[in-house]
């Protein structure tokens, strides 16, 4: 089934690209946890993949946009495993996963042996 012969266009891609978009700039701003914040950076980059599709799907059909948008959800999740490495590193030291607490990952009291 081809999506643009139904009655969803591109007007409707868009819209709500821009209300995934919004969506997670509102969390990143909003939310404390850094899980939380990583959440809402994959939410935007999920909506500029979805703008990537559909504009790639207008107006070139050669796959570009598509190949572009795979690159960016490898790109995405190499992004995750560094935020959660970083998360996991921020509560073995300070028993917390707050993003105000991230303003320094190195030991308190010097480097551990």
């Amino acid at each position: 089934m081809n999506i643009w012969n139904t009655p969803i266009g591109m007007s409707e891609v868009l819209t709500l690209s821009a209300f995934l978009f919004s969506i997670g700039l509102y969390g990143l701003f909003t939310r404390r946890g850094i899980i939380a914040i990583l959440m809402c950076i994959e939410l935007m980059l999920n909506a500029v993949n979805l703008n990537l599709i559909a504009f790639d799907r207008l107006y070139v059909h050669d796959g570009a946009g598509q190949v572009m948008a795979l690159f960016s959800i490898a790109v995405a999740a190499a992004e995750i495993a560094v935020g959660l490495a970083l998360t996991i590193n921020l509560f073995r030291l300070r028993a917390a996963t707050n993003a105000d607490e991230a303003d320094s990952l190195h030991e308190p009291n010097g480097f551990r042996n």
